[in-house]
């Protein structure tokens, strides 16, 4: 019989206690797209992503059945929002070793259930193990689901489970879509929500590059991501979703499980947290007018590899982000006023043009067009680069990773891939995909989330996973790419690399200033196993030579404070311009005895911060 389920609280105050002290700061006073992008930088930094046969065994910490027909103390078996019948017994339950790979009927095993289908995001790394939406379920419904959407069943049904939840033809109103949904019971219908509006959240940045509407009749379109990164999903199914959160408020079963998820991933689903977030975000209404254009775009750096842009922002309030145009066709997306056009050949010509867009997707008129010739050479990278390969004892595996472009680079595009050996063959796995911005002349640390080194913990790494490109023995070879284009390579293809890459501490020589598709081994410094001083820094030749070419503003957005990093003792002069050319701000020796310049008394928009002749564009909140 079913359980009494603790009252389900319904205040959002007393969910997002929840969450550690401080966990949600910065999110005050911020509605709409704005708020989900600050929710997207809280729940994105600092995760722990496990391999996906991990996750079976986390499953007894997170999904154990102590809600409806167990007691806390007895249970081992899983609960399974497919089958569970909350109002009496189940007709079958498994514990976790039950997992199988396929089933002919119900009941005859579980495995794992991706409720945001693999397929949106390739089988990639780390959206492939998300504990938030990779749940278990009954074998042979999971396989009937496949790929289907959630949804609304309409008239035709194909298949009714024991737990009375279906797969029919849509009838989600508003949606083109006509093919197959599957409709969870009432019980479940907002944890399913919840978990794909997380999605939506974490993954902001990415979304654009995934799977979605990439069949050419709409109606047959599983998919319900829009490629959008704000909205994320057709207004209608937005819609739904709110819908169903609202009907079937966050349980006490959610509230353990987001905090049981937390401890192991270091990261939690806002909604569950705080349900009024979902509402503060997408239930914005979109005017029908087009935004103004922005104005006094130019190319404010010059590279071999790249040309930074900025320009004047729109004069409309409902803006929420630009498209960068180059050649005239898009290259790309951001909600500031500056944009760095990069991976472009040297001695080459090229065109810029920018549009804005509104919280309805209606796009402005073309910015005037800028032209801009990159130079024959220069002396940045013209990609980011492995700088250190830590092959120790155990789950001690890191890699290191170096910008020495000149710029700031959107690490969303780049993945690690491994190469295993598979009898007299060769394979790779799922890659891992980066994300989040790397500035220049700064590192990123990729570790195992078991790795153990004695100068560095997981705490400080940027990147901790469990995925394939961490297990490395050292004899794999190992791969950074750019979208599917290798940039640098550890190691030589098709072949066993114990001899070079087994049991060692490879640290990149400060000389080597490019990455390279083909593995010297000169190139590298070889110290013994373990060895990991210096890790997460740049050589001190490096950071010497960083300090003394320029410096480092953040943060970019500011609201009232802006700090510059480097060695600014000697600045002279600080100047604040906005781009009309007028002088806003000035001070002689601004860093005489602090590090920062305020603010505050700057109306919201874009300006430039000039430091002894070096320009940094910003953005004041």
């Amino acid at each position: 019989m079913k359980k009494l389920l603790l009252p389900v609280i319904l205040i959002s105050s007393c969910l997002a206690a929840q969450a550690p002290a401080g966990y949600y700061n910065g999110t005050s006073g911020l509605t709409g797209y704005a708020l989900k992008s600050k929710l997207h930088d809280i729940i994105s930094a600092k995760n722990i992503n496990w391999n996906y046969s991990d996750l079976q065994n986390f499953y007894n910490q997170t999904d154990l059945d102590k809600y409806y027909d167990h007691t806390a103390a007895n249970t081992t078996y899983l609960l399974d929002i497919y089958s569970e019948i909350p109002s009496g017994p189940d007709m079958y339950e498994y514990t976790s070793a039950q997992m199988i790979g396929s089933a002919s009927a119900e009941g005859q095993g579980w495995n794992r259930e991706h409720m945001m289908p693999q397929s949106t995001f390739y089988s990639n790394y780390p959206m492939y193990s998300d504990l938030f939406y990779v749940v278990p379920t009954d074998a042979r419904i999971n396989q009937l689901r496949s790929n289907y959407p959630y949804g609304i069943v309409g008239s035709t049904i194909y298949y009714t489970f024991s737990n009375s939840s279906r797969i029919g033809n849509c009838a989600i109103p508003g949606i083109t879509y006509t093919g197959r949904v599957y409709e969870p019971i009432n019980e479940f219908k907002g944890d399913v929500a919840r978990s794909l509006l997380y999605f939506a959240v974490r993954y902001e940045g990415k979304l654009g590059t995934f799977n979605f509407n990439n069949n050419a009749n709409p109606a047959s379109d599983t998919n319900p991501l829009d490629g959008t990164e704000e909205r994320s999903y057709d207004p209608a199914y937005i819609n739904m979703l709110l819908q169903w959160h609202q009907q079937d408020p966050v349980s006490q079963r959610e509230i353990d499980r987001n905090n049981t998820v937390y401890a192991i991933q270091n990261n939690r689903n806002p909604f569950i947290d705080n349900p009024s977030w979902a509402a503060a975000i997408w239930s914005q209404t979109a005017d029908a007018v087009a935004p103004q254009a922005p104005a006094n775009l130019s190319a404010i750096q010059n590279s071999a590899y790249f040309t930074t842009l900025s320009w004047t922002p729109s004069s409309s309030t409902d803006v929420i982000g630009y498209k960068i145009y180059q050649n005239g066709t898009l290259i790309g997306s951001t909600k500031n006023t500056t944009f760095v056009a990069d991976h472009l050949t040297p001695s080459t010509a090229y065109t810029f043009t920018v549009k804005a867009y509104d919280n309805g997707y209606l796009l402005s008129s073309d910015s005037n067009t800028v032209s801009s010739s990159t130079l024959a050479s220069d002396t940045y990278a013209k990609d980011i680069m492995f700088s250190k390969y830590l092959e120790g004892t155990s789950n001690n595996k890191g890699l290191e990773i170096t910008n020495k472009t000149g710029h700031p680079v959107n690490l969303s595009d780049y993945r690690l891939s491994i190469q295993f050996p598979s009898g007299s063959n060769y394979y790779y796995p799922d890659p891992y995909e980066l994300e989040g911005i790397l500035q220049n002349n700064e590192t990123a640390v990729i570790l195992n989330p078991d790795a153990n080194f004695s100068c560095y913990t997981i705490g400080q790494a940027r990147f901790v996973t469990a995925a394939p490109q961490m297990t490395f023995s050292g004899s794999q070879y190992l791969e950074l790419r750019y979208k599917s284009t290798s940039v640098d390579a550890i190691g030589v293809p098709n072949t066993n690399n114990s001899s070079t890459l087994g049991n060692v501490s490879l640290y990149r020589k400060t000389a080597v200033m490019q990455p390279a598709t083909t593995f010297n081994i000169n190139e590298w410094d070889s110290y013994a196993v373990n060895y990991c001083q210096n890790l997460g820094t740049l050589a001190t030749a490096d950071a010497g030579m960083a300090k003394q070419q320029e410096f480092r503003i953040y943060p970019n957005p500011v609201h009232e404070n802006i700090f510059v990093y480097g060695k600014t003792e000697n600045v002279k002069s600080a100047q604040i311009w906005d781009f009309s050319g007028k002088l806003i701000h000035t001070e002689e020796n601004p860093f005489r005895n602090k590090k920062n310049i305020s603010v505050q008394s700057l109306l919201t928009g874009s300006y430039l911060l000039n430091l002894d002749g070096k320009v940094y564009p910003f953005i004041k909140k």
